[in-house]
Formats: structure tokens, C-alpha cells, sequence
């Protein structure tokens, strides 16, 4: 078993607290990796935000969701490289006092991931037993403390074993919304040709104000290929892999909501879709002729990936900022048999589960996904300070130029202003 001597004056950069312990398990690779990071991104953004999308850019939604891929991508590539600079499981926390050097706001940054994390799955949970309670008659308490603590106990099972669990899940959910595109493109053929229609005239302003206001809804979609990072330690070759999985991840979900949004435009009236509060569900059920029940099981499947993720992804954040001795180092212990932290674990599917039963998630939801995109903000900021400090990146990890982290903090500067007017 992997043993590290961990001493340092700055543990973010060697990545350790005291004493020798068993490491983390390196055993995800890039398919798995790349499914794991489609599984946080895909859920609530394209299964709610394409009807509000429509409502604000009308026929030329899917360009909201394509300017917005264009922007994030500018992110996408800071924390790519900051993955190979800092490959720790603290992500954000580490690359943030990597580049300011402030333990407040690294501690600070790493409790509100972990806080964005737990109030997701709680929600997710929350709508996951709403499914399940059209099958089964339970009371929602019941079915909410159930798919919290499987969730919890498989995320607690191994790195391995839990990934493999949401992969699977990932694959059902990605089969949904190619099934809605298959019967989109079958029902009219002639869709691929009007793909260009689905761009305005450079002359066309109101259209290119729809198009601005729409990709600030669908910026939200794509927050969730970040999160791969928080896995870096368990990777293999992280330095290689983990960049091919960001981009990757973000690709694929690029794609498929830019034909879904082009599917749903043209296959139901913009004000049926825009008021719709399940618009993927109404084209599910429009385009396939399917029964209700199998768009009800791929939401099922897709909120219980959404619970397991977020539980993996913040017990991980916990166990980072233990390790950096930003938390209690009991939370950064590894079971020797899972090679899983499995105090961080349970701590997480507790705390889940009690905002699941006892708070009103609908602000707390409001106010992380701005929290999110802030923490953007100072990653960017983090990396192109390290770039301007023209610190070396370490042989063979991916970088990018210093303009990328730059007009990254900008356009997530104005995600955040312009989330807040919205929201």
C-alpha cells in the first residue's frame, strides 16, 4: 500500500498535512473520467434552462448555448492547466492559495464548493424522490433519507466502484437526450439544413440581445466540467489525462445542447416550450410516442447520478482542504480497505441529507451558483497570477497563454453581475 511522508511549510504545494497514511486510490482513467464529468455537468441545465433559453432568444436559442461553451472555454482551459500545476483533490482551494497564498480565502473557497455541493445534492435528492414517489407510495421523507444514504454508501464503497455506478447512469442519461434528438431529426429531416437559421445577422440587434440575456440563463448549464479536478489524485497520469477530459467533457455537452435546443425549437411552439417547467420531458414524451414511465426512470437515474457525484465531489474537496490542513486532519483520512476518506464521505451525506429534510434549498440554490461562478473568477485570477509571477509549470503539464486566464476572470466577472440582476 502507498505510504507519503507529508511535511511542509506550505502543504498546497506538496499536497500533504502529517503523518504517513494510505493515499487515495489512482484508478480512474479518461473514458471514465470523461463520463464522470458529463454526469455533474448534464441535469438540471439542459433539462430546465433550454425552455427558459427559448423564451429569451427565441429561434436562436441554440446560439445562447454555443456563445456560452465559447466563453466557458476560457475557464475550461485555466483549470486544465492548473490541474497539472497544482493536481491536488482541494481543486480550486489549492489553485487559489497557489496563487494568492491567503489561507482565509483559501478556506473560504473551498467551504463554499463544498457547501454549492451538499445543497445540490440535497436538491437533486429532493426532485429524485419526487420521481420515485410517482412509482412508489411512500412519504418523501422516506424516499429522500433513502436515496441519500445508497448514494452516500456507494460514493463510500470505492473510487472506483462509485464512478463505474455514475458512469453507467451517465450513459442513460446521454441516451436520453439522443433519443429526443434521433426522433427530432427523424420527425423532420430537412433539420440539419436549417442549422443556419439557428444564427442571427451581425445587423440583427434585437436578436443578438435575446441571444446575450439567453447565455446568461445557459452559462449555468455548463458549470459541472470543473469538477473533475476535485478527482485529479485519483487518477492515472493526471498530468495527460486530465486536460483531454475537460475539453472533452466540455465538447460533448457543447454538442448535445446545442442539438437539443435546436430539437426542441423545432418541434414545439416557443411559448409552449418557454413556459414548460420539464421542457425535455414534454419533447421526450412529444417526439417518441413513449410512455411517460421512461422519461420518469431516466430522471430517476439522472438526479440519483447527480446525488452520488456531488457526494463524491465534495468529500473529496474535504478531504483536499484536510490534507492542506485547512480542516481537521481526521477528515483527511484514507480507509486502508475502500482507499476512499470515509469520515469526509459521511459527514457529506449527512449534512446532505439534513438540508434535504430541514431547509428551504430555493435561495441557498440562487446563491451558490453565484458563489460558483466567483470562485471562476479567482481561479483565473490565481492563474494568471502564477503566469505573470512566470513561474514554470512542471515538465509535460498541459498550459495555455496568459490571455486565456485573463479573458476568463472577465467574462465570469460579468457572469456573476449579470447572474445577480437576473436572478
Amino acid at each position: 500500500m502507498a505510504k507519503r511522508n507529508r511535511s511542509s511549510a506550505d502543504p498546497y504545494r506538496t499536497g500533504g498535512s502529517q503523518g504517513a497514511e494510505p493515499d487515495l486510490k489512482r484508478s480512474i482513467g479518461l473514458a471514465s473520467l470523461v463520463l464522470y464529468g458529463l454526469g455533474i455537468t448534464i441535469g438540471a441545465g439542459i433539462y430546465v434552462l433550454v425552455g427558459e433559453a427559448a423564451g429569451r432568444a427565441g429561434a436562436y436559442a441554440p446560439s445562447a448555448f454555443l456563445f456560452a461553451a465559447v466563453v466557458m472555454a476560457f475557464s475550461a482551459g485555466s483549470f486544465a492547466e492548473l490541474s497539472g500545476r497544482v493536481p491536488q483533490s482541494a481543486g480550486e482551494s489549492a489553485y487559489i492559495h497557489r496563487g494568492f497564498g491567503l489561507p482565509w480565502l483559501t478556506l473560504a473557497t473551498g467551504l463554499a464548493i463544498i457547501l454549492a455541493a451538499v445543497v445540490a445534492a440535497a436538491a437533486i435528492s429532493l426532485g429524485c424522490a419526487g420521481y420515485i414517489g410517482l412509482l412508489v407510495e411512500l412519504p418523501q421523507p422516506v424516499l429522500v433519507s433513502a436515496v441519500v444514504v445508497l448514494m452516500g454508501l456507494i460514493a463510500a464503497w470505492g473510487i472506483k466502484e462509485s464512478v463505474t455506478f455514475a458512469a453507467a447512469l451517465t450513459v442513460l442519461e446521454v441516451l436520453g437526450l439522443l433519443a429526443i434528438v434521433a426522433a427530432g431529426f427523424r420527425a423532420n429531416p430537412q433539420l440539419l439544413s436549417e442549422i443556419p437559421d439557428a444564427f442571427p445577422s451581425l445587423s440583427d440587434g434585437a436578436a443578438l440581445s435575446g441571444i446575450f440575456s439567453a447565455s446568461l440563463i445557459a452559462f449555468f448549464a455548463f458549470i459541472g466540467f470543473d469538477d473533475v479536478v476535485n478527482i485529479v489524485e485519483e487518477t492515472v497520469n493526471p498530468a495527460r489525462v486530465m486536460p483531454w477530459a475537460i475539453g472533452i467533457t466540455l465538447c460533448i455537452v457543447t454538442v448535445l445542447y446545442f442539438l437539443v435546443s435546436l430539437v426542441a425549437i423545432d418541434a414545439l411552439p416557443l411559448d409552449e416550450l418557454a413556459r414548460s417547467s420539464a421542457p425535455v420531458g414534454l419533447l421526450f414524451e412529444r417526439l417518441t410516442g413513449w410512455p411517460p414511465l421512461t422519461i420518469t426512470l431516466v430522471a430517476i437515474f439522472a438526479t440519483m447520478n447527480g446525488v452520488v457525484i456531488q457526494i463524491i465531489m465534495a468529500s473529496r474537496v474535504t478531504y483536499g482542504l484536510a490534507r492542506g490542513q485547512s480542516l481537521p486532519a481526521v477528515l483527511g483520512r484514507v480507509n486502508p480497505v475502500t482507499r476512499t476518506p470515509l469520515l469526509a464521505t459521511a459527514l457529506i451525506t449527512v449534512v446532505s441529507l439534513f438540508l434535504a429534510l430541514f431547509v428551504p434549498l430555493n435561495q441557498l440554490a440562487e446563491w451558490t451558483t453565484q458563489v460558483i461562478l466567483s470562485v471562476f473568477v479567482l481561479v483565473n485570477l490565481a492563474l494568471l497570477r502564477i503566469k505573470l509571477r512566470r513561474e514554470p509549470a512542471p515538465a509535460g503539464v498541459f498550459t495555455v497563454p496568459v490571455a486565456v486566464p485573463a479573458l476568463g476572470a472577465v467574462s465570469c466577472f460579468f457572469l456573476v453581475v449579470g447572474s445577480v440582476l437576473i436572478f
